[in-house]
C-alpha cells in the first residue's frame, strides 16, 4: 500500500493511464476484428475497408506505446494476407 504522498500520487496517475491505455487497445482489437469478420463473410471490399481503418488504429496504438511496430506490422501483413486470398 502507498504510504507517502508521492507514492499514492503514482498509484493514482498508473490507474489513470492504464484504464486508457486499455480503451485504446480494445478499440484496436475492435477494428481488426471487423476485418475478420468481413474476411469471413466473404466481402472483399467490406473487408478493404475496414483494413484501411484498423491499419490506422493500429499504426496511431504504435505512436502511443500500446503496441510494438512489429506487432502490428504482423497484424497488418496477416490481415492483408487474408484479403488478397479472397
Amino acid at each position: 500500500m502507498a504510504n507517502t504522498a508521492g507514492s499514492k500520487k503514482r498509484v493514482r496517475q498508473a490507474e489513470k493511464r492504464r484504464s486508457h491505455n486499455v480503451s485504446l487497445r480494445s478499440t484496436a482489437r475492435t477494428y481488426v476484428k471487423k476485418v475478420v469478420v468481413a474476411i469471413d463473410a466473404g466481402d472483399k471490399e467490406a473487408a478493404q475497408i475496414a483494413y484501411t481503418n484498423a491499419v490506422s488504429k493500429l499504426d496511431k496504438s504504435v505512436s502511443k506505446g500500446i503496441y510494438t511496430k512489429n506487432k502490428a506490422a504482423r497484424h497488418k501483413s496477416n490481415l492483408s494476407a487474408k484479403i488478397k486470398a479472397l
